[in-house]
């Protein structure tokens, strides 16, 4: 594709469906892309990226391999997914984001250091989910430090509720599990509430997880350890049939 189709295809990041949309967790706030980034994305997007169809993804083209694989749901700058995917070489990775600089530095990233594990695609997660990965096809999910969106009227906009965690545990294996991050108490406690009402979860540990050793402190994480914010982990595991 030329310079003009991939940077239109990069700003296209969810699938349109007239004014009543379902309320995202999301607000763009910078859409623009930079010579910097033009550069960035014209040398690495077709080693470790990938557009949106409505056709299910083949794990096995996109990493020429059949290691498991973990999707990241929003990875930010990407540093976090960079160096999991260093410290776990037998997974492959798919990360999720809509932020624009996030997605490009992550692409730089994987490009500049060879990291041959993760592919990245720029798009509104629900509707890769449902539309692009197969039911009980993914190892794990990582979501590290989802906006919390403090303002109780605020709190619709949270990722992590009902419908979306039943999708999660839909496209999850059996035994697979979902790992969550937060520094925001009452928001961890809010989805341990609901994880305990969903059917296809179980959560081993009766409460949170204890920290994992390949998961490396970022630095949101430390700012927030500073503030004294709790760190909250999330361990689900996947149980029963689809």
């Amino acid at each position: 594709m030329d310079d003009k189709e991939l940077f239109e295809k990069i700003n296209n990041i969810e699938i349109r469906q007239g004014k009543e949309r379902t309320i995202k967790s999301y607000v763009l706030r910078n859409n623009i892309i930079s010579p910097k980034a033009e550069n960035i994305l014209k040398k690495y997007m077709g080693d470790y990226g990938f557009f949106f169809e409505d056709s299910s993804l083949d794990y096995q083209k996109l990493f020429n391999n059949s290691n498991p694989v973990v999707i990241e749901i929003g990875f930010g700058m990407g540093d976090t997914t960079a160096e999991v995917a260093i410290r776990r070489p037998e997974f492959n990775y798919i990360g999720i984001e809509v932020f624009l600089h996030g997605f490009v530095n992550l692409l730089n990233e994987l490009g500049e250091r060879h990291i041959e594990n993760v592919r990245i695609i720029r798009f509104n997660a629900v509707d890769v989910l449902e539309h692009m990965i197969p039911d009980g096809s993914v190892e794990g999910f990582h979501i590290f430090f989802p906006d919390p969106w403090q303002k109780k009227r605020h709190h619709k906009r949270r990722l992590m509720n009902p419908s979306f965690l039943n999708l999660l545990a839909r496209k999850v294996r059996t035994g697979g599990y979902i790992y969550m991050v937060t520094d925001w108490e009452e928001y961890a406690e809010e989805v341990l509430e609901l994880s305990a009402s969903e059917p296809m979860l179980m959560n081993p540990f009766g409460g949170f997880a204890p920290p994992v050793t390949w998961r490396p402190i970022t630095k949101f994480e430390q700012k927030g350890m500073e503030s004294e914010h709790p760190i909250n982990e999330i361990w689900l595991e996947r149980i029963g049939n689809i």
